[in-house]
């Protein structure tokens, strides 16, 4: 667990805090062994998919590096009737959307996006999850949220305040106190590799 720092700006914390943590992420992913990083993470729990209305389409983001995996749930989640978005810009600054992924046992169709990450075709235009799986950097037990610093995830929730969002991460990227600023967003819960931390609605 990364301790975090004294009191400062919320900006400049999260700042520091980030990197500390994408380096503790990466250094207990490259010691996980293959195998079981093939195991963890590898459908929802029980009290997570009871959150899922029924038929809802979910929002998953498409693990990259060191992030915890989602294509376990992705393939779990399509096999029970839930359609799975993915996030998708059409350029750097264009706002964050969601694009259907028909198949996730296809990453053959997915795009690289303008940031890097893996994204549907453009197909017929944006959905809105009803149920979003966020990743992050670090979390709280109460439920908050470091992200990569780009906003995208805030905004988004912003726009839509009912689409509850929980988060997927490893264990080492828990702290016990994050900084908060006015438009972050609580999580309902944050699911790791050992347990499931409740958060907020």
């Amino acid at each position: 667990m990364v301790d975090p720092s004294p009191p400062r700006h919320p900006a400049d914390h999260k700042k520091t805090l980030r990197k500390a943590f994408r380096e503790a992420r990466a250094a207990h992913v490259a010691a996980l062994p293959e195998s079981l990083r093939a195991l963890v993470l590898n459908r929802p729990p029980g009290p997570v998919t009871g959150m899922i209305p029924s038929d809802a389409t979910v929002g998953l983001y498409h693990a990259v590096g060191s992030e915890a995996p989602t294509h376990g749930w992705a393939r779990w989640l399509s096999e029970n009737g839930h359609p799975i978005a993915l996030p998708w810009f059409g350029e750097r600054d264009a706002p964050m959307e969601f694009r259907l992924w028909d198949n996730p046992w296809d990453e053959d169709a997915l795009l690289q996006g303008p940031w890097g990450a893996l994204q549907p075709p453009e197909g017929d235009g944006p959905v809105v999850p009803q149920f979003l799986v966020v990743p992050l950097l670090a979390f709280t037990p109460s439920g908050r949220r470091l992200g990569q610093g780009g906003g995208h995830y805030d905004r988004w929730l912003d726009a839509h305040p009912d689409v509850p969002a929980i988060g997927l991460a490893w264990d080492c990227q828990i702290a016990e106190e994050l900084p908060h600023e006015d438009h972050d967003r609580h999580l309902a819960a944050v699911v790791t590799p050992t347990r499931i931390y409740e958060g907020q609605m």
